[in-house]
């Protein structure tokens, strides 16, 4: 096997698919070529993510080999973020696809809109003949030859028909049989052949009818996915020299700076110089109560400003902002696909030949068995199995209600990275919590100075501060702000963090120990005081014990409800992990009502712990939540990782499985809940769709079902699970 160091991943953007069963051919075909590690294609985005050996295959033939299945490269490569995001989906409004590449079913809009002229009218005019030959059916049986019955029927088959036998002679061409044209084309030629010519016109009509709706399910995904980037901005207002110039977000660098006029959506991440207003956030956080700003706020590209003039200092290009990261994970989401969807394409590519075997058995050997079994009746009844055996409304279904259930949980500020993970969800059955910055707010205010050994409360402060004032933790922060004055950097020297221990520094050459009551441990300082309830920093002035200094941190306020919610979801465990104090975590534990809690955990000691968590846990998921800051190793470790405050944490957006843009530890359980419901829809889908063809397979087989009623129920079956599948973008939790 190729190994994974020498491969090259690339995307392309394929024209002409309109259904999940053309992402399977091409993923079938690609994969066949030697050096073709992985190919994942989405119907839905149009998107193909494939992972190859160079030095076997390169662009050339894989492009080649998709224009044979009958399919368009728009966009050869994707060659980095920022390109991919100039033109997201350029090929919708089709200015690169050849008029005369239409995709395997024919109809020559990518966007899932009827078109009047192209669709809606042929289908009427089959409509009128269909109908009119079937009411003068007798009349034109009885002409010479039965001509008139050809004159109306052959016309209507072929205009309902035309592109699947287009695309079936291609297919044939290329080797690709078993495709959903083929077996059209073979059922209703045998129709024709036995001279049941309305049948054969009214399996190619539903067909049609069938395919423009796939298309239109299709398309309203495609929709939903531009909606969702939608967040993307498409201009920046650059003040070049003391004035303003209206440039491409792509076009800024970090540092300029970019005025924000209201009601503009905000293009790039930068820090407030001048200015207030309130921003919208829904579009990234799907919180509908806008935000207050104020100088000094850092605000994200994709948020909407609403009431007064903003003049902002650009801290990342477009490329590297969290807008640029999430627009490049919500469409390629389809792409880490669940074992589901790996299986029913399996199934599919076994399905359809196995029917047509079993169609060519009902066909040729009763009437060798049977005296009174004619070739006429048998024919007919193999014609149904093969209309039966299309395999289009599970393999359509499955990845819509996985892309609904990824599309829906964006909308409420869930950015799920591939329906692999939405499966996982559904089987969690361990929820573990980080403290800092999760169940709590991570917003520090000293609340109480405790001097000892002849230290007074205003030197405590002054130390601790000094002694932090290279430190970007939010509790240094906190010590600062409560100092309150500007600190000389000549004053302190030697400054060196001691990891998940503390800090230690020169201040004034004094030797200055500022940390938990583990570093006091470490360093073998004499205190009388262990044990403090809330977060404390501890201080030691050469090697003296110096006193305490406690932090609040308050609880996030919907956090006792996050825990409610999923003792409901069924999650049998739920425990915090944290790096305070034994005191302060059994606190937080007790009022939120947590299983359990560990303490006094190094980074690596809360990886241990998630170990510990998975061996125990059987075949139940283990989910991981934390800031995606300091936590990245446990969020990587864990089954299921979920990163808090998505917003503007790159570590987040890289690290984790899944990326809540709030700060609501109830869109965890929210999260399961889209999960489960996700999984409901796409079992439902599953049954409907193997219970109806299995029945009609058994009627088809003993003469029962006609040709009329084996289209209506493989169009009918499709339709229902497309419309089912729907549901999830829609559902409210």
């Amino acid at each position: 096997m190729t190994q994974p160091s020498s491969l090259k991943t690339q995307q392309m953007q394929i024209g002409g698919m309109d259904c999940a069963s053309c992402a399977a051919k091409i993923e079938r075909n690609l994969e066949q070529l030697a050096g073709v590690d992985e190919v994942s294609v989405s119907a839905a985005t149009g998107r193909m993510t494939v992972s190859y050996d160079p030095q076997q295959v390169d662009d050339t033939l894989l492009q080649k080999r998709i224009t044979t299945l009958g399919y368009v490269v728009i966009r050869p490569t994707l060659k980095s973020r920022r390109e991919a995001h100039d033109h997201p989906y350029d090929y919708e409004h089709g200015r690169d696809r050849p008029n005369d590449h239409a995709h395997d079913h024919g109809h020559d809009n990518d966007s899932g809109e009827f078109n009047v002229k192209a669709d809606v009218i042929p289908i009427l005019l089959v409509i009128m003949l269909l109908a009119g030959g079937m009411a003068f059916e007798e009349p034109l049986h009885q002409t010479p030859f039965s001509i008139g019955e050809y004159i109306v029927f052959i016309p209507a088959y072929l205009l309902s028909g035309w592109s699947v036998l287009k695309a079936a002679g291609r297919n044939i061409i290329s080797g690709q049989l078993f495709d959903e044209n083929f077996l059209m084309t073979v059922a209703t030629l045998g129709a024709i052949a036995i001279h049941e010519l309305p049948e054969a016109v009214a399996v190619m009509l539903f067909y049609r009818i069938g395919e423009l709706f796939q298309d239109y399910s299709v398309g309203r995904s495609r929709r939903s996915i531009k909606a969702l980037l939608e967040v993307r901005p498409d201009t920046a207002n650059l003040n070049v020299n003391g004035s303003i110039k209206t440039v491409s977000p792509e076009a800024v660098e970090v540092g300029d700076i970019i005025l924000v006029k209201p009601g503009e959506k905000i293009p790039l991440d930068g820090d407030i110089l001048d200015g207030h207003s309130l921003v919208d956030t829904s579009a990234l956080t799907g919180e509908s109560v806008p935000r207050t700003v104020n100088v000094g706020t850092t605000i994200l590209a994709g948020m909407v400003n609403q009431t007064g003039a903003l003049t902002l200092k650009v801290t990342k290009r477009f490329g590297e902002s969290s807008i640029a990261k999430i627009l490049d994970l919500v469409e390629n989401a389809t792409s880490k696909k669940a074992q589901t969807e790996k299986f029913i394409t399996r199934f599919a590519r076994y399905y359809t030949p196995v029917v047509v075997i079993l169609s060519l058995v009902v066909a040729l050997i009763p009437p060798l068995l049977l005296s009174s079994a004619t070739h006429e009746e048998w024919v007919y009844r193999a014609l149904v199995l093969l209309v039966i055996s299309c395999p289009c409304g599970l393999v359509i279904s499955i990845p819509l209600g996985y892309f609904g259930g990824v599309g829906g949980a964006a909308k409420r500020g869930i950015l799920v990275k591939g329906s692999t993970f939405l499966d996982a969800l559904t089987t969690v059955k361990t929820v573990v919590f980080d403290k800092t910055g999760t169940l709590t707010q991570g917003v520090f205010k000293v609340t109480q100075i405790v001097p000892k050994n002849g230290f007074s409360t205003a030197e405590l402060l002054s130390l601790a501060a000094k002694a932090e004032s290279h430190s970007n933790h939010p509790v240094a922060q906190s010590i600062r702000d409560a100092y309150g004055q500007r600190i000389d950097d000549a004053t302190v020297t030697d400054y060196e963090e001691i990891a998940g221990h503390g800090i230690q520094a020169k201040v004034n050459h004094q030797t200055v120990l500022a940390g938990s009551d583990r570093l006091l441990h470490r360093e073998n300082i004499d205190h009388d005081t262990c044990h403090v309830e809330g977060t404390v920093v501890h201080l030691a002035v050469d090697r003296r014990y110096a006193g305490y200094i406690l932090i609040a941190d308050e609880i996030r306020a919907d956090a006792a409800q996050a825990v409610n919610d999923l003792k409901q979801a069924g999650v049998g465990q739920i425990a915090m992990l944290t790096g305070d104090n034994p005191a302060t975590a059994e606190g937080v534990a007790d009022r939120l009502g947590l299983d359990t809690y560990r303490a006094n955990l190094l980074p690596e000691d809360k990886v241990d712990a998630i170990e510990q968590l998975l061996d125990r846990t059987g075949h139940g998921k283990v989910v991981f939540v934390g800031d995606g800051i300091n936590d990245a190793p446990v969020i990587a470790r864990a089954d299921i990782g979920m990163a808090m405050g998505g917003l503007g944490s790159d570590a987040a957006i890289e690290t984790a499985d899944i990326v809540i843009m709030t700060d609501a530890p109830s869109k965890v359980a929210e999260a399961i809940h889209v999960a489960k419901k996700t999984r409901r829809i796409v079992v439902q889908n599953i049954i409907l769709a193997m219970g109806v063809k299995g029945l009609f397979i058994l009627l088809g087989t003993i003469g029962v079902a006609t040709l009329w009623e084996a289209v209506f129920a493989d169009v009918g079956v499709a339709l229902l699970a497309i419309l089912n599948a729907g549901r999830v973008l829609s559902w409210q939790v």
